[in-house]
């Protein structure tokens, strides 16, 4: 008890007395010199059976699938299967960007166009509960190979299942808006709760990359219009991943992002009364909430999560429209527009 105690001090919701510190930036690794790093080709070929893949050659055979070859990663030496496995067993995990039609539609023409499909899935096994694998990155190929009636898919299988929650990580070339990286944050977490909820979240920030990402992504689950644009700079300074476990910690996002709706809503309605008035801008939401952000005034530390929040709700409920000028918003400048 007493250790969950010292662990809850650390959390970023009220009663912090620590300042919440801004997110780390990303280092971007330097490039190295040419050939410097990996392995040779020959050094990756697997000529027999190992320990790391047993099982999983196990699993690819009782699925009806087959293990066309072993092999290393050539930059890290991980071990990994090439397999092709029965398209049926395999589903997308529950935490990715959700389905395009349009994409996947788009897809199935060009693959059935050139009659072959060249890019493999990766994936891994899925929980003992669900059978078969699920695949962390492969959604719209997966679904434009059953569009045309495909029996099988080519994988790459990765015995490590904690490359799961890697992959948006790993997904950075994809140009993700912050609805889509809030929705697959929270849906890692939701995923993370069931396989390793007893870790603290602390030990998933880099699978996570931003808690206000995880409370956003509790905001957007209950209303898929949420202006998150407006308020993921304020989260951003205030919350901070926290050493309890995620089936704990997961606690505070929902009371932030209770919080934050309440906000929104009364954001809103001082957005409707400025239209009323006349007053014409792309940034209103932003304009109403710079002006009850108490964040701007402060110097040093900063108060919680929960204390901006509810003090941001409050002075948005008695936001005195009829005091605002065209001019004012002119002055104020840009920010996210209110459709973000």
């Amino acid at each position: 008890m007493a250790t969950k105690k010292r662990a809850a001090s650390k959390t970023s919701g009220a009663g912090s007395s620590r300042t919440p510190r801004a997110p780390a930036r990303r280092k971007t690794p330097k490039k190295k010199a040419a050939a410097s790093a990996g392995l040779a080709p020959l050094d990756c070929v697997i000529d027999s059976p190992e320990p790391a893949l047993a099982e999983l050659e196990r699993v690819v055979t009782k699925t009806g699938g087959a293990v066309l070859g072993r092999y290393r990663d050539p930059l890290g030496g991980h071990p990994h299967l090439f397999a092709v496995v029965p398209i049926d067993k395999v589903e997308p995990t529950p935490f990715q960007r959700d389905l395009s039609e349009t994409h996947h539609k788009r897809l199935a023409e060009v693959i059935e166009k050139t009659g072959r499909f060249l890019d493999p899935i990766v994936a891994i096994t899925a929980p003992e509960n669900k059978g078969g694998f699920w695949t962390p990155n492969g959604r719209h190929r997966l679904e434009a190979m059953r569009r045309l009636g495909a029996k099988a898919i080519t994988v790459l299988l990765v015995p490590t299942r904690e490359v799961a929650w890697q992959i948006l990580a790993l997904n950075t070339e994809k140009a993700h808006n912050l609805k889509e990286r809030s929705l697959e944050v929270i849906r890692i977490y939701r995923g993370l709760l069931e396989e390793d909820g007893s870790r603290a979240e602390s030990g998933f920030a880099f699978y996570l990359e931003d808690p206000a990402l995880v409370t956003l992504g509790v905001c957007y689950e209950q209303n898929a219009r949420f202006a998150g644009g407006a308020y993921h700079p304020v989260l951003r300074r205030v919350e901070r991943f926290s050493e309890e476990p995620i089936e704990d910690a997961i606690a505070e996002h929902e009371k932030l992002a209770k919080l934050t709706l309440e906000v929104e809503a009364n954001v809103s309605a001082a957005v409707a009364k400025l239209r009323e008035k006349g007053l014409v801008s792309p940034y209103l939401r932003s304009f109403v909430v710079a002006r009850i952000n108490p964040l701007r005034w402060i110097q040093g530390e900063l108060p919680s999560a929960e204390k901006v929040l509810t003090t941001m709700r409050d002075r948005a409920a008695k936001f005195n429209a009829d005091k605002i000028k065209q001019e004012d918003v002119a002055r104020a400048g840009g920010g996210v527009p209110d459709e973000e």
